[in-house]
């Protein structure tokens, strides 16, 4: 049923679930899966645009927050039978664009995402990503607790 499945990651406790999922599901279907990272700026700018060190570490961070992530997923499809697993890391746009973006681009039939990652102000502030997506998706979403 399942061909190409989209795995958005942040490495929250909810992304590690949706990681699960996404992989079980790409064993059962013999899809292919796409673990994506989408490093927003947006967070940042405007606080941190008189001092661009800020901004460059802040990126770095996000990098390396994201390269732990992959790892992560890596792991976990070791675990068990093969599955293809392709990871991208995506920068400088907002995490909702780069999700319908990535699932466009890699003709997705299913996007997979955690119910929550952010939390606290950012979440106020941005609203929930895994709503936007399912309200925004052309293609079936799976929200994972």
């Amino acid at each position: 049923m399942f061909k190409r499945i989209l795995l958005a990651t942040d490495g929250s406790e909810a992304s590690e679930h949706a990681a699960q999922s996404a992989i079980e599901l790409a064993r059962t279907h013999g899809a292919r899966l796409t673990a994506i990272y989408v490093v927003d700026p947006y967070p940042y700018i405007g606080i941190g645009e008189a001092n661009p060190m800020g901004f460059d570490a802040y990126m770095s961070a996000a990098r390396e927050h994201a390269a732990q992530a992959h790892a992560h997923i890596t792991e976990l499809v070791a675990k068990g039978q093969p599955i293809e697993l392709q990871l991208r890391l995506v920068e400088d746009v907002a995490a909702l664009d780069g999700i319908l973006n990535t699932a466009r681009d890699e003709s997705a039939d299913l996007i997979v995402v955690g119910s929550h990652g952010r939390s606290g102000i950012g979440r106020v502030l941005l609203g929930s990503v895994a709503g936007k997506v399912v309200a925004n998706a052309k293609v079936p979403v799976l929200v994972v607790r």
